[in-house]
């Protein structure tokens, strides 16, 4: 089969020069994923999809594989830092086109790049669904991903190590929400939209606590801090986007420290999931069930008519995953989290 590789050109909207472009390679996008998952629950719109490839601090590039014209597969390659020796990669290639060599010489353009930069950890995500037969399990402990699939099958062929493993868990709508605990030395401050000037720098230290509280396994963690300027930046890209982003952050109360946040982005549509975005409780403050305060708090901005949220977890974050199951919420798929070296 013939193919030809080469970037796609980030447009500056979907309505401008390049938007055409962009708009196939995520209706590609979210083919593979689908077909990785099982459903759509995963899917953007282009214009949900590009600011974040708009973003000033994140060196990003993408790839894409064509046959006769037609975007058949796409190839990331991303850091934060460029004195960070890791790099992340992702490759996804339509069903029909596998076995063709496609995805290898795609997955071959990232690790130049990665060579030509100086990177010598490649890390990337991959979603899986739930299937029976013989599984990896993660060296965590916690959660496995099928062995015999062909993403895993790619990348133990090219000296991958399974290091984490994250359950995708899905909360029906409606629901009823078990009791709200009590806040105790803490107050909360929700919003929708952009960051309120006063929060900033709170949501930029939480944002930065996510590199180094949340459970990462064997991962190298991203290193280039957040500050109230880069906030502030993706609020702007957030604002272009046809999503809206429903915002909770808990305060001490006392001491006016951020204690802990999280984020839910919500479709246009109703008929599609909302995503649930980060969340954090910061080491200093756990133990308050803030972070069943939080979920359940946010949860009530949402409007009715949505008919799920999505969410991630590691599957070794168990108190995480309490409060998810606790709220409703119930696993429908597995996302494996791979390392290699160069």
């Amino acid at each position: 089969m013939q193919f030809e590789i080469s970037p796609l050109v980030i447009p500056a909207s979907v309505d401008s020069s390049g938007g055409s472009d962009f708009a196939e390679m995520v209706r590609v996008r979210n083919e593979i994923e689908a077909d990785a998952v099982g459903n759509y629950d995963l899917a953007y719109e282009p214009a949900e999809l590009l600011p974040m490839w708009q973003r000033s601090w994140e060196h990003k590039v993408m790839n894409v594989a064509r046959v006769d014209g037609r975007i058949v597969g796409r190839a990331i390659y991303e850091y934060d830092d460029a004195s960070s020796r890791t790099a992340w990669l992702s490759v996804e290639v339509l069903t029909a086109f596998r076995r063709q060599g496609i995805g290898s010489a795609l997955y071959d353009t990232l690790v130049e790049m990665a060579r030509s930069d100086g990177k010598t950890v490649l890390q990337g995500y991959v979603p899986q669904k739930v299937t029976p037969g013989p599984s990896i399990p993660a060296p965590t402990g916690f959660g496995s991903v099928p062995r015999d699939s062909a993403s895993t099958r790619f990348l133990l062929a090219r000296g991958y190590v399974l290091e984490q493993v994250e359950r995708m868990s899905r909360l029906d709508l409606p629901f009823t929400p078990p009791p709200m605990p009590p806040l105790g030395e803490y107050h909360l401050e929700s919003w929708t939209g952009r960051t309120p000037v006063a929060f900033l720098s709170a949501i930029a230290a939480l944002r930065t606590g996510m590199q180094t509280d949340a459970p990462t396994a064997g991962l190298e963690p991203e290193t280039n801090p957040w500050t109230a300027a880069r906030v502030s930046e993706e609020d702007d890209g957030l604002e272009n986007s046809p999503r809206t982003t429903l915002t909770t952050l808990a305060v001490h109360t006392s001491s006016g420290e951020p204690a802990g946040f999280t984020e839910l982005t919500v479709p246009p549509s109703l008929d599609r999931p909302v995503a649930q975005g980060d969340t954090i409780v910061l080491r200093a403050h756990r133990g308050h069930r803030l972070g069943m305060i939080l979920k359940l708090a946010n949860l009530a901005q949402l409007p009715p008519g949505h008919p799920s949220v999505t969410t991630y977890n590691a599957e070794e974050n168990r108190h995480m995953l309490s409060v998810n199951e606790q709220i409703g919420f119930v696993a429908w798929g597995y996302e494996g989290a791979w390392r290699a070296e160069l």
